[in-house]
């Protein structure tokens, strides 16, 4: 197996898509039983698994919300909000709706203006910044054991996804196709939760990945200089750098587990840190110590 690095500071996001690292964090994550996790741990629903991860990458979370309800159609989300007097303070929005009108046999044209209505809505909370706004896919229940690999089920979530779709990239605003993680459901159970029927922490877990991969984590700090003062480069799968200070190396993966860690770095030219034993996938480097401003970015680990 040959690895390859394709790049340490590569930016990942889709136009537009950032998150500033010296701004608090105000997330809204709107949806049903998806978004609510529903029969898992709350420390597990999908936006709870984002937030840890965006901490991670020394982003302040201020709050995180979730307006979100097990069998709830595009017309109850949009209830609900009314309901919730909500104001445009969030500087990050998710919305995943979309199941409930298809499992009720909902039509798809009810769906398609309710759906635009609420990503109107949603990038109005958001501060009229479609930047500051996702959406997720219908994930497939047609691969759990409740769903029995139903064809029906299938087809008719790819065309409420179909919808859902076009109207994100009429808007501009980032969409998150994690459909063919949940259709894993039936060949790994672990990626279904114990009900047989919604997604396990575990499939969370590789939705939040995906979405978090696609996230541009930015600050105010001139990056430039930093990527100067540490030299940072990858070459023969080893990650080289410069450490002017001491400093602390931490690896993790996106899901927040620590998978490398050098502590207590002398100053030295050319630190040299075998990376052979990182499975493929995104990590996030942290570099620095408590006293100077220091490098936190995702790299990426590829086959060829």
């Amino acid at each position: 197996m040959t690895i390859i690095i394709l790049g340490l500071f590569v930016a990942l996001a889709s136009p537009g898509q950032n998150i500033n690292r010296n701004e608090p964090l105000k997330y809204l994550a709107l949806g049903d039983s998806y978004t609510i996790g529903q029969s898992v741990p709350e420390s597990e629903r999908w936006p709870v698994q984002l937030a840890s991860v965006l901490q991670l990458q020394e982003v302040s979370i201020e709050e995180v919300r979730i307006i979100a309800q097990t069998g709830w159609r595009t017309d109850n989300l949009r209830n609900a909000i009314e309901n919730a007097n909500l104001n445009s303070a969030y500087n990050l929005v998710s919305l995943l709706i979309g199941v409930n009108n298809q499992y009720q046999g909902g039509s798809i044209s009810t769906y398609s203006q309710e759906f635009e209505e609420l990503l109107q809505t949603a990038i109005e909370l958001a501060g009229n910044k479609k930047s500051n706004v996702l959406v997720v896919s219908i994930p497939d229940y047609a691969y759990t054991p409740f769903g029995n690999e139903s064809a029906t089920i299938s087809r008719e979530i790819d065309q409420f996804n179909a919808v859902n779709r076009n109207i994100s990239e009429r808007y501009g605003v980032a969409y998150h196709n994690i459909t063919p993680i949940s259709r894993r459901g039936l060949a790994e159970p672990d990626l279904v939760a114990d009900d047989g029927l919604h997604p396990s922490g575990e499939q969370y877990k590789l939705w939040v990945n995906q979405i978090a991969g696609a996230l541009n984590i930015q600050d105010d700090t001139n990056l430039e200089e930093l990527q100067i003062r540490y030299n940072l480069n990858i070459t023969n799968r080893h990650l080289i750098f410069n450490a002017p200070d001491v400093v602390d190396l931490k690896i993790y993966e996106l899901s927040g587990k620590l998978v490398l860690h050098r502590k207590d770095l002398t100053p030295s030219m050319n630190h040299k840190i075998n990376l052979t034993g990182l499975k493929t996938g995104i990590y996030i480097l942290n570099i620095g110590n408590d006293k100077a401003a220091g490098i936190s970015q995702k790299f990426i680990i590829s086959e060829q």
